[in-house]
């Protein structure tokens, strides 16, 4: 789905209508996330949002399973697997699997680090230790009392914020922002602008780190773009920033799409965009994890492989100081289980 635009306008009639139901979401909300989860015997670091919407979420998970692994740690990624067919638990096999299984970012993800999909996120947890995990990396489920979590890192996107600050249906965010607040360890802005200030000045009133963080392109996806005017298109919670970072990189995008997050794109709707692409001497381009959704145990069918990847990763501004925020939560997280 699309988000409604009024979700990011500070005054809306129809957000005003539905603010009754809003505050009836949020109070059950706001009441699910005080409930106690299952300890899952290791450290469990959650990688969340405050809203609906992309922010650079799997980016963050990505990141942090990298440091984790220069840390000597062995992390396993727990998620929900949405947009896919299988409620789990199951272990993420690109050989077997494709994203109508497991859904989109799981796939990707499993590229590089072993993934368990699970509906049900306290059922994962079994199968996440049985592949060797020291540490279970969640994500998304912030909002998700199944599972007891050592350390909840939110990211937000520097420009968009969240929003009207109003809780679904009459804003993007997921419950009542002043219990989120309270659950956060630490705060990743992404990007540049001014649409997290003041959430980021009341976290770091309380204590809480605040880290800012970048995505930056894939050196080798950008080498084979430049010198071309490109098509992108783009089926993800936030395809203007996908958009944006194409134009910052210096690639030349002449026209983009932009569809709904998690859209399952069929073959003549990618037949469509090859055709457009070729009419006017176009590259097409789009995101790896739209690529995941095309993609199939089998490799790239023959039909979307015109399609050039852009790979990003996210990179942050003071490494040393996410090295040490994880350091100390795994070191919190240990020590309260030894002293339990």
């Amino acid at each position: 789905m699309r988000e409604p635009a009024f979700w990011h306008r500070p005054s809306s009639w129809t957000s005003q209508l539905l603010r009754p139901l809003a505050v009836l979401y949020g109070a059950v909300a706001a009441r699910r996330m005080r409930q106690a989860g299952i300890d899952a015997g290791i450290p469990v670091i959650c990688v969340g949002n405050y809203h609906v919407g992309g922010a650079g979420k799997t980016p963050t998970v990505l990141a942090l399973a990298k440091l984790l692994r220069e840390l000597d740690e062995r992390p396993v990624v727990i998620s929900r697997g949405y947009g896919g067919r299988l409620a789990g638990p199951v272990k993420v096999d690109p050989e077997l699997h494709d994203a109508a299984d497991v859904g989109d970012e799981p796939l990707m993800m499993a590229a590089t680090l072993p993934v368990v999909v699970s509906r049900d996120r306290a059922a994962g947890l079994a199968l996440a230790r049985a592949q060797n995990a020291s540490v279970i990396l969640m994500d998304d489920g912030f909002q998700n009392p199944s599972v007891l979590k050592d350390a909840c890192l939110i990211v937000i996107d520097g420009t968009r914020g969240i929003g009207n600050g109003r809780v679904i249906p009459a804003g993007p965010l997921r419950a009542p922002l002043l219990p989120q607040l309270e659950r956060t360890d630490a705060l990743i802005v992404v990007g540049e602008g001014s649409g997290a200030k003041n959430i980021a000045a009341d976290l770091a009133s309380r204590g809480k780190p605040i880290l800012s963080a970048h995505l930056r392109p894939d050196e080798a996806s950008l080498s084979a773009l430049r010198g071309r005017r490109v098509l992108a298109f783009a089926g993800i919670g936030d395809p203007a920033r996908f958009f944006n970072t194409l134009r910052a990189s210096g690639v030349d995008v002449v026209r983009n799409m932009a569809f709904p997050d998690h859209h399952a794109f069929t073959k003549d709707e990618i037949a469509q965009l090859v055709a457009d692409a070729r009419g006017d001497g176009l590259t097409l381009v789009t995101t790896e994890k739209d690529l995941a959704r095309l993609r199939g145990p089998a490799g790239m069918p023959a039909w979307a492989q015109a399609i050039a990847p852009f790979a990003v990763t996210l990179q942050f501004e003071d490494a040393a100081a996410l090295r040490r925020l994880v350091s100390d939560q795994l070191f919190r997280a240990r020590n309260r289980r030894l002293g339990a």
